[in-house]
């Protein structure tokens, strides 16, 4: 799967990933998750995920990740990596599925964590049948 990014370019993406974790805001949780995205530019964007007292505002490191590439105009994202520090791969939540679907329908997902152990999917696999802009004009 990981043929179409290239291995550099999935090197770039994981270091983002890592870095965007080591800047996490999880005081209540102690989980750091680093996410960053290749958008259909080229360009990469990362972001952590951002903890809140009131738990219900909390944010994923992939939505933080999309959020600031959608905040700088990107429209498309080919490729999202999540880090945890973790042993094994940790994939992406249900929230995060379906925000990574609206940007990226065919997007390729790798998990990566503290060991060897890789994860690569795609957002069909991980979220098949997603409801998503299609699903607005049907009436």
């Amino acid at each position: 799967m990981s043929d179409s990014i290239s291995p550099l370019r999935l090197r770039r993406l994981e270091k983002a990933a890592r870095a965007a974790a080591a800047a996490a805001y999880c005081p209540y949780s102690n989980f750091r998750v680093g996410a960053a995205v290749l958008t259909g530019s080229g360009k990469i964007y990362a972001g952590g995920n951002v903890e809140n007292a009131s738990y219900g505002l909390c944010n994923c490191a992939e939505r933080t990740a999309i959020f600031s590439a959608a905040a700088a105009g990107e429209r498309r994202v080919r490729a999202v990596v999540v880090y945890t520090a973790t042993p094994a791969p940790t994939l992406p939540c249900g929230a995060c599925r379906q925000v990574i679907s609206e940007f990226g329908p065919e997007a390729l997902v790798f998990s990566i964590c503290d060991s060897a152990q890789r994860c690569a999917t795609s957002v069909p696999e991980l979220l098949p049948r997603a409801f998503g802009p299609g699903d607005l004009l049907k009436g």
